[in-house]
């Protein structure tokens, strides 16, 4: 077997380039120097005056936080892998003699800006490069919600209630062991399904309830290019409703009408929408014990035609991204969340740059 040479690194390269590296295309449309001043200013790293080795460039290591998101991989495996693919060593800028950081590198990167509170910065930032892109908020906008699954926990009933009052349960106290590996956060909801028709033809009277333990995605889209604008994090069995008045609306959005489930339908919301200056396009509940009248059937049914646009976005994450909560505790979970947000916004640049290039 002969020796690979630069040559015939060259040539691997402009033949992936040819079937459509996704992330080259990143390197082409997304300017990742923009994220630097947040970066470098959450990390603080020292001029290196006192000696040691010198930290990975931070960019380098933001981007292989994209990568771990795109893929939905684990420390250990993001470490492998930019060791085994060219592609991945071009989009970080490395050669086949330079250093790559590894597994405890990328968990100690991610942790400070976790515990630095730096994933809302990023996302602005990402944010503000849209817009300078052109790509306004427009034509309203649209919430949602949706489950993100967690690694489940063992816990007793009376550990579920101490974690429910905001205790911490006694028998951990004295186990930091133990206590870091218990998520006190991630709770325990039903996600109800939609019930299907049986073999023998009928329906089932009620709809299937599924227990599911995680956190939930709250997001508010802009309704012309489907990008987030706003997001937040929560366990799994928080109100959809309640997010509505937590900064989830756009006030930048350049109309006014506001898109939602019948999860977001009540008099506080309302009433918040109408002195925030919304229209409130929100899907009306079914009348109690009675049918739902025709016309607001009817409504509720053109309205739906423009809120599915949402369910897109949780698509695309969880089915492109494998959008999945590995960590334990919201921070964590919140971190996790806002790439995959940031990351998709990514991806949905890279498609309208794109067509617009070829239009």
């Amino acid at each position: 077997m002969k020796q690979a040479g630069f040559f015939d690194v060259e040539e691997r390269l402009a033949r992936l380039s040819g079937l459509g590296d996704q992330l080259e295309a990143f390197s082409r449309t997304v300017d990742f120097e923009v994220f630097r001043p947040d970066l470098e200013k959450v990390l603080a790293y020292s001029d290196g005056s006192k000696g040691g080795r010198p930290p990975f460039d931070p960019v380098l290591m933001f981007k292989i936080l994209v990568i771990q998101t795109l893929n939905n991989l684990s420390d250990e495996r993001t470490e492998y892998l930019i060791n085994d693919r060219l592609s991945f060593m071009r989009f970080l800028g490395l050669g086949l003699s330079d250093r790559v950081p590894d597994a405890k590198t990328v968990w100690l990167f991610r942790e400070r800006l976790t515990q630095a509170g730096a994933i809302d910065g990023l996302f602005n930032r990402f944010d503000a490069t849209l817009r300078n892109a052109g790509y306004l908020p427009m034509s309203g906008q649209i919430l949602d919600a949706t489950l993100v699954a967690a690694p489940k926990q063992r816990n007793t009933n009376a550990e579920k209630a101490d974690l429910r009052e905001g205790r911490i349960p006694e028998d951990w106290q004295d186990k930091p062991s133990k206590l870091s590996h218990k998520d006190r956060h991630a709770r325990w909801t039903l996600k109800f399904t939609k019930a299907k028709l049986q073999d023998d033809g009928t329906m089932p009277s009620s709809d299937l309830a599924i227990p599911f333990f995680g956190y939930k995605s709250h997001v508010s889209i802009d309704r012309k290019y489907r990008f987030i604008r706003k997001w937040k994090t929560t366990h799994a069995a928080a109100s959809d409703g309640a997010r509505l008045r937590e900064g989830l609306l756009d006030k930048t959005n350049t109309a006014s009408s506001v898109w939602a489930d019948t999860a977001y339908r009540s008099k506080a919301n309302e009433d918040f929408m109408e002195k925030q200056g919304f229209v409130s396009k929100v899907h009306r509940k079914k009348p109690h014990l009675k049918p739902m009248p025709r016309h607001i059937q009817k409504s509720n049914a053109g309205k739906s035609v423009i809120r599915s646009r949402v369910e897109h976005v949780f698509a695309d994450q969880k089915s492109q991204t494998g959008l999945f909560v590995r960590t334990v505790g919201i921070s964590r979970a919140t971190m996790r969340i806002g790439l995959a947000n940031i990351v998709y916004n990514m991806r949905r640049f890279l498609f309208l740059q794109r067509i617009s290039t070829t239009a």
